[in-house]
């Protein structure tokens, strides 16, 4: 797809975000990234990126005005500061980058803006932060919506809710419509990951792909301070068992053919129920590299959202060119 827009992406992460930009037709002005697995795993993927080294890798130190006027300003901020898994401290949380990239947005001033985070950021409790996020946004000159949408509406074999906040220039609003899910049943565990499974001659292949025959619960990625990878808290757990799935951590490689049990997800196949293409590397062993994954966007709803973006942007460009 011919790239005909621009962006800049903040908490670019291992690119779930970027690679649906990339997909939409969006060109990449900038990747700002701290995480060195991360950056590691955009500049194998994508060498001709510009991947922000430096001390400019931190979002709170990036300078946007090098970057006036791109179309698309999308960011991957963290999620623990609304996140029910966590404290919910919202702007109390060190964490919350908000304020950060409220500044990048007057800095560069984007003709759109997109942002996504967990569905805690809907919660009742953040209703006042909220509010106050559209008010600031206004008065740089944006109509800001906000929307939850579930992975699996858009072929993710995965149960992944996320809100997604887009905030676009007032003088093209009107054109901004958000997308309709495919109506579509996303594929299972099973027929998402058979051909992995199978790939070493395991019998228990085809039985095993019958009993994962619904999609996946919501693959976590975790913190750098808790623990190696696993597949979530106990409830996660027994959700993946009911599939045939071994939970307690991600295994090196796939079922051998004398492999008996339960089998574990490589980081290949967890990669793949979060939406990624198989050629796309992740930097790092197998800890980091699922870490990455699972706190990814999902690449087709990214894709599915900064298509609809594109067409208000392209859109105001033609009524310009009537007129």
């Amino acid at each position: 797809m011919q790239q005909n827009l621009t962006s800049v992406e903040l908490c670019a992460g291992a690119g779930g975000q970027a690679l649906g930009l990339e997909q939409a037709g969006y060109g990449h002005e900038a990747a700002v990234e701290i995480d060195n697995h991360c950056r590691n795993t955009l500049m194998l993927n994508r060498p001709r990126w510009n991947i922000i080294q430096g001390e400019q890798a931190d979002v709170t130190r990036f300078d946007g005005r090098p970057y006036q006027g791109v179309d698309l300003l999308a960011d991957g901020l963290p999620c623990p500061p609304f996140s029910v898994a966590g404290k919910q401290l919202g702007d109390a949380d060190e964490r919350n980058l908000f304020p950060a990239a409220l500044r990048i947005v007057d800095e560069i001033r984007p003709r759109a803006i997109m942002i996504e985070n967990v569905r805690g950021f809907l919660d009742a409790v953040f209703a006042d932060y909220r509010q106050g996020l559209k008010q600031q946004l206004h008065k740089l000159g944006y109509h800001t919506e906000w929307h939850l949408f579930n992975a699996s509406d858009f072929g993710v074999p995965q149960l992944r809710p996320r809100v997604v906040i887009v905030a676009i220039r007032q003088d093209m609003a009107e054109h901004f419509s958000w997308p309709v899910p495919t109506g579509i049943n996303p594929p299972t565990v099973g027929e998402t990951l058979y051909d992995l499974m199978a790939e070493k001659g395991w019998p228990g292949a085809a039985r095993w792909k019958q009993r994962a025959d619904d999609i996946a619960p919501t693959i976590v990625g975790g913190s750098k301070k808790h623990g190696g990878p696993d597949l979530g808290p106990t409830r996660a757990k027994r959700a993946w068992a009911s599939l045939g799935v071994d939970g307690m951590g991600i295994a090196n490689d796939t079922p051998e053919p004398d492999f008996v049990g339960m089998p574990r997800l490589t980081v290949r196949m967890v990669a793949r129920l979060q939406g990624f293409p198989d050629e796309w590397q992740f930097s790092g062993k197998k800890t980091p590299a699922y870490r990455q994954i699972g706190n990814a966007f999902p690449p087709p709803v990214a894709r599915a959202v900064a298509l609809k973006i594109k067409q208000a942007l392209t859109a105001r460009k033609s009524f310009q060119v009537v007129a």
